[in-house]
């Protein structure tokens, strides 16, 4: 999702960050796009032909790298309920992911085949009460997993942003149960301040 600057202390650690700063001078159009190479390089998660859905797209550049990496023989299909400026070779869908009219247009658009990876960097608007921002950060992640379940073929796999908290290892047994391997991702690119980590969900089962 998109973040709302709203402070000089956090424009201050914008220009000092690297990897905004390496976003800054490539095509990407967010630091974020460095988080999901490094779990790609390491886990393998995109190649050509892919159907791919990335929950929480805007501004984008998890779904620019994507379509970059599943090439025109693959689809990406991005959802976000801000506006998100079009990217070749995907298919944007604004709306609320808790909405069924959002499952309905991505099965629509994925068509017969279904997907092969739904991959989630939503995060709610933080309000700096740990306790409120892991609730609604699962809450997230559990909209992702449902959207999952219903959208991807047997054998594909799901990459979700969670925060630390008490009720994280709860929503990896509910993984545990679609899945078949559940694996803990900590980016380097994650921001040291940051309590946000990803589950990679791999090898669906029906």
């Amino acid at each position: 999702m998109a973040k709302r600057p709203g402070s000089t202390r956090w424009l201050q650690r914008q220009h000092k960050d690297p990897y905004t700063r390496q976003a800054r001078h490539s095509h990407y159009r967010s630091r974020a796009v460095f988080k999901l190479m490094e779990i790609d390089d390491k886990d393998k998660l995109l190649r050509k032909g892919l159907t791919v859905i990335d929950l929480g797209a805007a501004p984008g550049s998890w779904s620019q790298y994507v379509a970059e990496k599943v090439s025109t023989t693959g689809k990406v299909i991005a959802v976000d309920i801000l506006p998100m400026e079009p990217i070749g070779n995907v298919q944007f869908i604004k709306g609320d992911c808790t909405g069924q009219e959002i499952l309905e247009k991505c099965l629509h658009e994925i068509g017969k085949q279904k997907a092969d990876l739904v991959i989630s960097d939503m995060a709610p608007n933080l309000s700096g009460i740990k306790a409120t921002d892991q609730a609604r950060s699962l809450y997230l992640a559990e909209l992702a997993m449902d959207l999952a379940c219903r959208v991807l073929q047997p054998g594909g796999d799901l990459l979700v942003k969670v925060f630390q908290g008490s009720d994280t290892n709860r929503f990896r047994l509910e993984l545990q149960e679609h899945f078949a391997r559940i694996l803990t991702r900590n980016p380097v690119a994650s921001r040291k301040s940051s309590r946000e980590y990803y589950l990679l969900a791999r090898t669906f089962r029906c």
